[in-house]
Order: structure tokens, then C-alpha cells, then sequence
């Protein structure tokens, strides 16, 4: 039985390595040379007598052996970041470093009303913020890179603890010219095919608003492009389609400027829950319930 104990760092630059399949920017991402990293995952292999990482000029490729120590070492490192987090939690709640990845579709219309407030009242809180799609997302808490995240649901999470912050109708957007203007409400059947703006494939509130209409056919002939909230409404704008927006950004005024009209969707599941959410049994859990009462109050 071997006596040698990997260190954390060499398996920081493990899983580095793996997340970028490249020396150079899996160096940049732990801060430090590339001939470093290279010599700690050589002195890895080395004292461990195996192959982990098979190497070319063009190609960082794992071995079988190699992928599954990865699958551990992400393990290793995030049960030695809630160690870390365990500590800090027995001080001063909300201080010290968090990292908080948030989805686009959230992110530009919530932060801005409650991060200046955060900031004040919270001094010792470092609140480090990502922004990433949903399955992103959720990949970087469960390997670690996030603390929590703050997105919208339904969306397949894994086991994690989660607290609501809100719930967020959805509202259809249409050119104000639209002859089919609907005085109150938008019913998903007045929403001709081929018109429906959508984002592109990753973010959630596509997902959100395809169930919501709960109309098969919409998903085939939607035209799913736009890479932001407010790319959507410049095109709708333009009079290229409709799109389907959240209440969030409607009261964060991503219609100021516009000729654009927004209506509440009219189905039952037009709206999306607003969580936070982290991994289950995190020492820092009454913490992030703080948090999400902070976000709540914004």
C-alpha cells in the first residue's frame, strides 16, 4: 500500500488540466506557470507510479485511471473547501469570500437593485458573482467552482438545498403595431409559429417558456437565436417576431426605449421560481438561507 498522499494543490492542477485540456490556460486558471503546473502533475505520477495524463504537442489526453482519480479529486478538494468553510462559518455570518454563480437571465435585472445594499450592510462579505447558463451553473457547484447559484426553476439540479427567493411571471413581448394586440392577457394559442423568438440552446427560460405555451409544435418551428434578453427585444423591436420575457425584466425597464408591448402569458405554469440554491449539507447552509433572505428583501 502506497504511503504517498497526493497534495491538494497537485490535484488543484489535475483538475485544471482536465476542465481546460490545455497546459497554458489550465496554468493561467490555478495563477501559476506552466512549467509549475506541468512539474506538480509529473511529480503526481511519479510518486504515484501511474500514467494519468497521456501528452502531445496538440493533444492533453486523461487515461481511463486518469479520469476516475479526476472524478475523486473533485471530491477531495470540495470537502476541503467546506473544512475551510466550516471554520469560517463559526465566525461572522455573510463575511469573507462567497462565490455566487447567477444565470443571464437573472443576473443584469435582479443584482443591480440589491448588490449596492448588500454592499453596505454586509461590509465583510467578498461576494464573488459568475455568470453562466443554468447547466453551467450547476457543473460548478457540484465540482466546486460555486458556492451557491441563484436561478430559475424547474431545472434538474442535482441534490442540493434550495431556498425561494420569488416567483417571476413570464409576459409576452410583441411590436406595439401588432394588429393582434391583446388587450389583457396572451393566450399561448395566439401565438402564431415561426414568430417566436427564443434564446438560444443552454438557457433555462427557453425551457420555461416552450412548457408554459405547451404547444409541441412551437418547439420545432421556434426560432431560437438570440443570445440575450435584450437582443430579443431590440429584434421583437424591429418587428421580427415575439419573444417571451420575465417580470424581472420588465420591472428592470429592458422595454425603456422601445415601442414594445408586454402582455402576462396565460397558462397555468407562466412562471418561473426564483432559488437559490446550494449543495446539500454545506456547512455554510444557515448562511446561504441568510443570503436568500437578503435577496428576497432587495
Amino acid at each position: 500500500m502506497s504511503t504517498y498522499l497526493p497534495t491538494l494543490k497537485q490535484l488543484q492542477y489535475l483538475v485544471a488540466l482536465h476542465e481546460h485540456s490545455h497546459f497554458g490556460r489550465a496554468a493561467e486558471s490555478c495563477f501559476v506557470s506552466q512549467s509549475t503546473l506541468s512539474a506538480g502533475l509529473r511529480e503526481l505520477e511519479s510518486l504515484l507510479g501511474v500514467t494519468l495524463v497521456e501528452r502531445s504537442r496538440r493533444v492533453v489526453r486523461f487515461t481511463p485511471l486518469g479520469n476516475a482519480v479526476v472524478a475523486k479529486a473533485h471530491r477531495l478538494l470540495r470537502e476541503a473547501e467546506e473544512l475551510s468553510e466550516l471554520v469560517q462559518s463559526a465566525g461572522q455570518p455573510l463575511a469573507g469570500e462567497l462565490r455566487m454563480s447567477v444565470i443571464p437571465t437573472i443576473a443584469p435585472f435582479l443584482l443591480p437593485r440589491i448588490l449596492p445594499r448588500l454592499r453596505k450592510e454586509r461590509p465583510q462579505l467578498k461576494l464573488f458573482l459568475r455568470e453562466e447558463t443554468s447547466a453551467d451553473a450547476i457543473e460548478s457547484l457540484h465540482h466546486g467552482r460555486a458556492d451557491c447559484v441563484l436561478l430559475a426553476l424547474p431545472f434538474a439540479t442535482g441534490d442540493v438545498e434550495a431556498a425561494k427567493i420569488c416567483d417571476d411571471p413570464l409576459y409576452v413581448a410583441f411590436p406595439k403595431d401588432d394588429p393582434r394586440n391583446p388587450p389583457d392577457e396572451v393566450p399561448p394559442a395566439m401565438i402564431d409559429e415561426g414568430r417566436l423568438l427564443l434564446l438560444e440552446d443552454g438557457h433555462c427560460l427557453k425551457e420555461h417558456a416552450l412548457a408554459a405555451c405547451n404547444r409541441p409544435e412551437l418547439r420545432a418551428s421556434a426560432t431560437m437565436i438570440g443570445t440575450s434578453l435584450h437582443t430579443l427585444v431590440q429584434m421583437v423591436d424591429n418587428g421580427l417576431g415575439l419573444t417571451i420575457v420575465p417580470k424581472m425584466a420588465l420591472d428592470a425597464g429592458i422595454l425603456s426605449g422601445t415601442e414594445v408591448v408586454a402582455r402576462p402569458l396565460k397558462s397555468k405554469s407562466a412562471s418561473r421560481e426564483i432559488m437559490l440554491v446550494w449543495r446539500k449539507n454545506s456547512p455554510r447552509s444557515d448562511e446561504f438561507q441568510m443570503l436568500a433572505e437578503e435577496l428576497r428583501a432587495g
